[in-house]
């Protein structure tokens, strides 16, 4: 029986250690943290990706699209609470249009189920919302993604997997033809490794010996959320039409399974990879992204784009006055400030960032050193990728 182990107790993790499993591999899952989504899964807005945004034919199109009719079947059939509930995209200007359409059109080249309606319609759906055109996208979901990761903590356990909780990598070599990981306490011993540590990928991908293509950049994501007795200004999920040229889909408005609604996020750079807040600074962490040349470029091409967020993130007006684009009569008072999130944002040395899933193998591994949303929502569909490309 092959053996392997996989680095990172995330959704996307646990889901490969599943899919491996279910193939008849023996694994072992090593988790840094005490608790398993400790991380990306476990600070986000839950939110079922449908893949409209995502270039035709890429990962993120492809694993979205699928991933959305998988996990939310996952979901159903281990007691996972979700709901199918929509969303809608609006545009609240008429120079909005054009690139409202644009996904309206990716929409149908993906196969998402979505359609182009008027204000009236789209205040059917939210009478709150102010726009001059909306799509409503029919299969965005929410769900609670620790509990799909405890769903698949319960099946590895059931199935004889070996779940090692604050046990991390601390080096890792190959030695005649296995691979050596050294947690601290002992070495692990495994014919096949798999990288998905997230925000520390492509640092696990260097102590495997590997020269990643990309870096990875972390961003904050802060989330607000509508007083009690404000949150009937939303029904569902209301997104702005994002800037094409950001990986980030700009801050809406999301009804969360329990009824609270989260607004957010922003985007800023964190000055931890697994800092939650302003003052979680690590001095090797901020020296690293400082000596990345692909990070001073990016800082040169979206310089203004920074300051914005950097400003909204310090600022509760200014953070209201974004989400009343949306929903007019939403006010700073209504916001309480609540959970922030860390995106591992992959980027390259010449300051692009890497749009899509990145998956690297090499003999005996395989790294995946870019899988941000909708990661959550394709984790099954980019479980079964990265367990073809497993090789002893």
């Amino acid at each position: 029986m092959r053996r392997v182990a996989v680095i990172g107790g995330g959704i996307v993790g646990l889901a490969v250690a599943h899919e491996l499993m279910s193939r008849g591999d023996q694994v072992t899952v090593l988790e840094k943290e005490k608790r398993w989504a400790a991380h990306q899964t476990g600070n986000n807005s839950n939110v079922v990706h449908a893949g409209l945004y995502y270039k035709p034919g890429s990962f993120k199109a492809r694993m979205s699209v699928a991933g959305n009719k998988s996990i939310i079947a996952f979901a159903r059939d281990n007691g996972v609470p979700v709901e199918v509930c929509g969303k809608l995209v609006v545009a609240t200007s008429e120079d909005e249009l054009p690139a409202l359409y644009v996904l309206a059109q990716r929409a149908t080249e993906n196969g998402v189920p979505a359609k182009l309606i008027s204000p009236a319609e789209a205040r059917d759906y939210e009478p709150e919302v102010s726009c001059v055109a909306a799509l409503r996208v029919h299969s965005t979901g929410i769900i609670d993604f620790p509990a799909v990761c405890s769903a698949l903590v319960r099946k590895l356990v059931a199935g004889g997997a070996e779940l090692r909780l604050s046990t991390p990598a601390l080096a890792i070599r190959s030695r005649a033809g296995r691979v050596e990981i050294a947690t601290g306490s002992d070495i692990v011993r495994a014919d096949a490794l798999v990288n998905c540590a997230g925000l520390q990928s492509d640092r696990v991908a260097r102590l495997a010996g590997l020269t990643p293509r990309a870096q990875i950049v972390p961003f904050r994501g802060e989330y607000y959320e509508l007083r009690p007795e404000r949150r009937h200004l939303v029904r569902g999920l209301i997104y702005p039409v994002p800037d094409a040229a950001l990986p980030f889909l700009g801050v809406h408005l999301t009804r969360m399974l329990d009824g609270s609604v989260h607004a957010g996020p922003n985007a800023v750079l964190a000055l931890r990879r697994e800092g939650y807040r302003w003052r979680d600074v690590s001095i090797g962490d901020v020296v690293e992204t400082a000596r990345f040349a692909g990070a001073w470029k990016l800082a040169q091409k979206y310089g203004r784009t920074g300051v914005d967020e950097v400003l909204r993130s310090l600022s509760r007006k200014r953070f209201a006055a974004s989400l009343a684009r949306l929903v007019p009569a939403v006010q700073a008072s209504d916001l309480v400030r609540c959970t922030a999130g860390v995106r591992a944002q992959a980027l390259r040395p010449d300051g692009s960032l890497v749009d899509d899933f990145l998956i690297e193998t090499a003999p005996h591994q395989v790294h995946v050193l870019n899988a941000p949303s909708p990661a959550a929502t394709s984790a099954l569909e980019i479980a079964r990728y990265v367990a073809d490309q497993v090789k002893s």
